[in-house]
């Protein structure tokens, strides 16, 4: 009888030890793996951008503050570029179209090559677009791009021709992790190619990969949304 106690206490203590085991694969599994595209088209909160100051096309200088209380769509470009920008453009410049009567809501393109994209190599850039005065192209101190992009944002921007990345000091800790959200093209800058939403309060509030159809078809619908909403409340 103590014989077969002792066997069924193993056999329940081998159970029970597959159990745990199974478990802790499943949540291992879970944390290792990146949300799916559909989980990031989905209106969340994945971080907040942080402060920023840079030049539009025009010249007038342009900070986080400026968009406060507006509907944004950035994204990460450079004029040199013939890999995924174009196709970015392209999509921006139909939601300009699609919005053109919305008039808190911004389309905000940022360079990632600042030293050749000045303001006027963007202005002749946006004309090709036929971008109005809702659609920003920004430029800056590469520094602060490339940090914007990579904590701010969490997107993925490596400039293979500089000697070492950007020190942008200490994660802002907010939002995705920067791999979830990377799509690097293969030109000079290899930079993402999602188009990031933003609310009224600087809130970001989904990723849309700009070189997939059916990605950018449902983008409009967020951004309706958010434009109907009254401003969440920080905090």
């Amino acid at each position: 009888m103590a014989s077969r106690r002792r066997v069924a206490l193993a056999s329940m203590g081998v159970g029970v030890a597959l159990v745990v085991s199974a478990t802790a694969a499943w949540w291992a599994s879970r944390a290792a793996s990146p949300p799916s595209e559909a989980t990031l088209e989905t209106l969340g909160t994945y971080g907040v951008v942080p402060p920023f100051a840079l030049t539009e096309r025009s010249g007038r200088r342009v900070t986080r503050d400026d968009l406060r209380g507006r509907v944004w769509v950035a994204d990460f470009i450079y004029t040199g570029c013939t890999e995924t920008c174009p196709t970015q453009s392209l999509q921006f410049a139909q939601l300009q179209r699609e919005f053109q009567d919305a008039a808190d809501l911004r389309l905000v393109s940022i360079t990632v090559d600042p030293v050749h994209d000045t303001p006027e190599v963007l202005r002749r850039y946006a004309e090709r677009y036929e971008a109005t005065d809702c659609w920003w192209f920004l430029t800056g101190d590469t520094r602060d791009i490339y940090c914007l992009a990579q904590q701010g944002f969490r997107l993925g921007v490596v400039d293979p021709a500089a000697p070492a990345p950007p020190s942008c000091g200490p994660a802002l800790g907010v939002g995705p992790t920067r791999a979830w959200a990377s799509h690097g093209s293969k030109g000079l800058v290899m930079h993402s190619a999602r188009a990031v939403l933003v609310d009224r309060i600087g809130q970001i509030r989904a990723y849309h990969l700009a070189t997939d159809e059916a990605s950018m078809a449902r983008l409009p619908a967020n951004v309706r949304r958010l434009l109907a909403a009254p401003a969440r409340r920080e905090g």
